[in-house]
């Protein structure tokens, strides 16, 4: 459940009411939790060694060993570091739908 754990985190910190209720809401359509364990921990470590951020590096661990095949987000940090990793799609919603779309 360390998914929803730091999600949580997060968008308590979020300053903006409106997006912090929008965020609650999308946690209903998840289809599973990705649980704590030393495998995320070790490729949330390899990814921060990459220059991915701490906590987001443990999102995209979360993706990676729940075989997600794709990480949407609209973190330029996070996508400019994209193309270091193999084990996972990291787009932006839009670039998601242009690419699944054609």
């Amino acid at each position: 459940m360390i998914w929803s754990y730091i999600l949580d985190y997060e968008n308590n910190r979020n300053p903006y009411q409106e997006r912090k209720l929008r965020i609650k809401k999308w946690k209903r359509y998840a289809n599973g939790d990705a649980e704590d364990s030393s495998v995320v921990i070790g490729t949330a470590k390899k990814l921060n060694k990459k220059g991915f951020h701490k906590i987001d590096s443990l999102y995209i661990a979360c993706a990676i060993i729940s075989n997600c095949e794709y990480f949407l987000t609209t973190d330029d940090h996070i996508l400019k570091r994209a193309k270091l990793l193999n084990d996972i799609k990291i787009r932006d919603p839009i670039g998601f739908i242009e690419e699944i779309l054609s």
